[in-house]
């Protein structure tokens, strides 16, 4: 449901900068003494110039190992007063408690390519005061909580001497009104010196919808939605995503990439038990087009200002053909406390114009087409701003060796239309 995406849109956000329509694409400094290989070198010791040695025929799977393990644990809370579920008035007070593990094991082919593959499996669960109030006559329905579980399996390919990588992934998410399918296609090639790369990703995912009803609109005979209640309608969404990057390193300190991500949406847009009060009384429940196109454009920027400090900055123009634009700009400051522990301020401040079809309770006419009383697509701005610490000890954390990292993030986000979330975090890394 919408106000869970929103939940783990931070959840998500908070550890790789990407949050609901403005996610940002990550990337990471290349050390061109490691990215490079001198062909004329030598082992500097018989050890080395063994395992330099070994034979063909134990690449692939022969070699496939365990690189690395990371739990991620949050726990997230929101409230506010503009609950599209009764007409975008009343409680938007939701708790989600998240967590997931991913695994990446590796292997190296026969012509010296090295295979990523990660499996990653996430479940939250939640409890929602506002989708409660689909049907209020009950003293509990199906949607006050949930579970919500979301596995994805990747895989990639790396080829240092053709300086590429191609890579492929499949997602499954469900929850208590839909279930989607999903996959992405991507490629990457370097310049020879590593300094330039381009990048593009193509996805697409394939959901489906049950259209459950707030109680007053039902028809005769028609279902709630709730567990093995199964007399409603399912509908299709649709989402085809392009993402297209290119970065470059400008200098030992400065890092540039710039991205482009236009997606298009096609089926069931609006939510059906959002409900929507026209100007003279009369309850409908939302309608919104049945097609949707986004065009955001970012620009990021990172400079090492000294040992002790990285500034990460971005920027990202974002408008639709539903009328909404919005501007969203952050900053991320790590600072290095110690060779093991660094601190991490970030700011993220966004604005945004409201959807043509937005009016809130009792403003739409029954003359217009579509209608929504939903916030979360109206005019507002917003600031989500915290810090996070983060500790990786030479003899691994708590005296573990394969504990490698540690880190505990806090988040507030507030909007100026009165809603307030928090988040905290915590992630664990072993390998």
């Amino acid at each position: 449901m919408k106000k869970v995406t929103l939940a783990i849109g931070l959840y998500v956000g908070i550890l790789s900068g990407a949050y609901g329509q403005y996610d940002e694409t990550k990337f990471i400094f290349k050390n061109k003494k490691t990215e490079t290989t001198n062909k004329n070198s030598m082992p500097t010791s018989s050890k080395e110039y063994k395992l330099s040695s070994k034979p063909e025929a134990e690449s692939g799977f022969r070699t496939l190992k365990l690189e690395e393990v990371n739990f991620v644990s949050a726990y997230y809370n929101q409230d506010g007063n503009h609950s599209a579920v009764t007409g975008g008035v009343g409680t938007e007070k939701l708790i989600d408690f998240a967590n997931s593990i991913d695994l990446k094991l590796s292997f190296t082919d026969k012509k010296g390519r090295k295979h990523s593959i990660i499996g990653e499996a996430a479940i939250d669960y939640y409890s929602s005061a506002s989708s409660d109030k689909i049907d209020p006559r009950s003293v509990s329905s199906a949607s006050m909580s949930d579970v919500h579980f979301y596995p994805t399996l990747s895989w990639s390919r790396k080829d240092d001497k053709k300086h590429n990588s191609v890579g492929a992934s499949f997602s499954y998410s469900t929850e208590w009104d839909y279930q989607s399918y999903g996959g992405n296609l991507s490629f990457s090639k370097s310049s020879k010196d590593n300094n330039t790369e381009l990048s593009v990703k193509l996805g697409a995912f394939f959901d489906t919808w049950s259209v459950i009803l707030p109680y007053e609109v039902r028809p005769d005979g028609y279902g709630s939605g709730a567990e093995g209640d199964q007399n409603i309608d399912y509908k299709r969404r649709n989402s085809y995503n392009l993402s297209i990057g290119v970065s470059q390193i400008i200098d030992k300190r400065l890092q540039v990439m710039a991205v482009v991500e236009p997606s298009y949406q096609e089926g069931l847009l609006s939510t059906p038990y959002h409900r929507v009060y026209f100007t003279d009384g009369t309850l409908k429940v939302e309608k919104l087009p049945g097609t949707r196109a986004k065009l955001p454009v970012g620009l990021r920027a990172s400079y090492f200002l000294g040992d002790r400090f990285i500034i990460r900055s971005f920027y990202r123009y974002y408008q639709d053909n539903w009328g909404m634009k919005a501007h969203t700009i952050s900053v991320e400051v790590p600072v290095k406390i110690t060779s093991f522990v660094s601190v991490t301020p970030h700011y993220r401040f966004n604005s945004q114009t409201a959807v043509d079809y937005f009016a809130p309770i009792n403003s739409h006419k029954l003359t217009e087409t579509y209608y929504t009383s939903d916030f979360d697509i109206s005019d507002f701005r917003s600031a989500f701003w915290g810090a996070g610490v983060r500790i990786a000890p030479p003899d691994g954390v708590l005296g573990i060796k394969h504990w490698n990292t540690a880190e505990l993030r806090y988040g507030h986000y507030n909007r100026s239309n009165g809603m307030v979330a928090h988040i905290i975090t915590l992630s664990a890394k072993f390998k």
